[in-house]
């Protein structure tokens, strides 16, 4: 079976493997995991407070699967980034906890329902020379690393901006060296082996997937080498979950990288940024032109299929080159205007609309872009979220973090009844499961829509979701009357609520004894 080349799981309990120690079978923990639509990269969170939110958030929340920082021993350079400058592939001491941390917080997330991605570096080792997470010495300038020597990487060349792009240089953005990081020799049968010793580490350890980074830096033969080279299944018996970070450019064919994994859909995070903004003349009510509809996916923007796309609207990346829409939390960094609802709109858009797998970002806070992670904890002396203070925990904020049910209930189900109010205002349904309206104009819409929703009383998830008796709504109610419509009063964007609603059949109430009102609608 192809790594990272299948169809969204829709069953949550997943059949038992069996190891076989000293000749007997030894049966794994069976967990019955989260629909896997939907995961949401941690960064840079410590593997102690990730354990945590698996079991107190993520797990309950129906998030399928959470990606971690890259857990190898690197640089220690006080910035964001030297998480990215691995020194000891071998030695999991990292600048977000031990190996035993990381053990626990896989086997908690597990428990929790929840998988576990790593995000690899294995294009490069370390730039300049110091001392690592785990207390051990590199040097670049004498190709002095724990495991590697001199022979094990390329020519000293650098990575010139004509170099990418049409008609470019393929050899030298493949083998030369990316912002000063000695390139790796992935050709080379010894590196090959040192990346399969990584990756077979992390899957004994219970990982199920992995994202690359810098994948359009190597050969995708040697990704694909090392890849089929390692175990295709994890230890819950599903496929092992692949993907690649492939910025593109007119010189970089995504398609080649298709044979080991999918490929992060970066195209997707522009168009979000463009069309919720609506510069460059994008109209959110355009989007189907520019994305296409299931079975023919691409669109004028050029998407992969949906089969082979990781969709998301900013990682730390797009974030701080301003490539993406940012939280309003940021400021002074190239964010959208203070009050706008945009990113929140574009993360719940994404979660309604059935192409690829969507991934959140959650982070921290930072005034410079080179900043590294807060020292002080997600959570206060009684373990409580401190949400926006230095951690964002946009994974939590109710409007976004209640989609992911959204998208799993409505998983497989088409889009209809795709309507536009003006350019910025549009609604769709999903088979007879959901429906969704997104206002991202900066003036109320008022309106009667026609859904495919069964009768009944729903929580618009957008701002609440159903008590405990299931009999009422912590937020808003949308009734939908026995013709299948609904009446919308969406506020503008711009103010404090979010300007949308989203309903779906497991947020139905339990109601009985309809009442009809004069307007043609009920009340259950």
């Amino acid at each position: 079976m192809t790594t990272g080349m299948r169809s969204p799981l829709t069953k949550t309990l997943l059949v038992c493997c069996a190891l076989l120690t000293s000749g007997l079978a030894a049966a794994t923990p069976v967990y019955a995991l989260n629909p896997s639509d939907t995961s949401v990269q941690m960064f840079r969170w410590k593997w102690n407070d990730i354990a945590k939110e698996c079991t107190n958030w993520l797990g309950p929340q129906g998030y399928g699967a959470v990606q971690i920082s890259p857990p190898h021993a690197a640089a220690s350079l006080g910035f964001w980034y030297d998480i990215y400058q691995p020194v000891n592939f071998a030695d999991l001491t990292s600048a977000m906890g031990t190996e035993a941390e990381l053990q626990t917080m896989v086997n908690t997330c597990h428990a929790a329902g929840v998988r576990v991605y790593a995000d690899v570096v294995v294009n490069h080792l370390a730039a300049g020379a110091g001392t690592a997470t785990n207390g051990q010495t590199w040097n670049s300038t004498t190709l002095t690393y724990p495991f590697f020597s001199a022979r094990d990487f390329h020519a000293n060349c650098a990575i010139q901006d004509a170099d990418y792009g049409s008609p470019g240089n393929q050899s030298s953005v493949r083998n030369c060296r990316l912002v000063g990081l000695p390139d790796l020799s992935t050709e080379s049968p010894y590196v090959r082996t040192q990346i399969k010793n990584y990756l077979t580490k992390l899957l004994d350890m219970g990982f199920d997937g992995f994202r690359f980074d810098a994948s359009k830096h190597m050969q995708p033969a040697d990704l694909q080498a090392v890849i089929s080279g390692v175990a295709q299944t994890t230890l819950a018996g599903e496929p092992v979950w692949v993907t690649h970070e492939i910025i593109p450019d007119g010189n970089v064919n995504r398609a080649d990288y298709f044979t080991s994994g999918m490929v992060n859909e970066f195209k997707f995070t522009y168009a979000m940024r463009e069309t919720f903004r609506g510069t460059n003349g994008n109209q959110l009510s355009q989007i189907r032109t520019y994305m296409g509809t299931p079975g023919n996916w691409g669109g004028t923007w050029g998407f992969v299929d949906s089969a082979k796309a990781i969709v998301f609207v900013n990682n730390w990346d797009t974030e701080r080159s301003g490539d993406s829409l940012m939280a309003s939390n940021y400021t002074g960094l190239g964010n959208d205007t203070q009050g706008s609802k945009r990113y929140d709109l574009a993360n719940i858009f994404m979660l309604a609309w059935p192409y690829g797998h969507a991934q959140l970002h959650s982070g921290f806070r930072f005034t410079h872009k080179d900043q590294t992670s807060p020292s002080a904890s997600p959570f206060d002396a009684h373990g409580n979220p401190q949400i926006n203070v230095d951690w964002d925990f946009i994974h939590r904020w109710s409007n976004i973090s209640n989609m992911v049910k959204f998208r799993s209930t409505t998983s497989g189900q088409d889009i209809n009844s795709f309507v536009s109010g003006t350019a910025n205002q549009i609604a769709f349904g999903r088979g007879n499961n959901g429906f969704v309206a997104i206002n991202n104009e900066f003036s109320a819409w008022n309106t009667r829509l026609q859904t495919q929703m069964p009768a009944g009383s729903y929580c618009n998830v957008v701002d609440g979701l159903r008590n405990a008796a299931q009999t009422g709504c912590t937020g808003s109610t949308v009734v939908v009357n026995t013709s299948g419509q609904i009446s919308i009063n969406l506020p503008a964007n711009g103010g404090t609520a979010v300007p949308a609603m989203a309903i779906h059949v497991n947020q139905k109430l339990n109601s009985a004894n309809p009442v009809a009102r004069s307007d043609g609608t009920f009340k259950f």
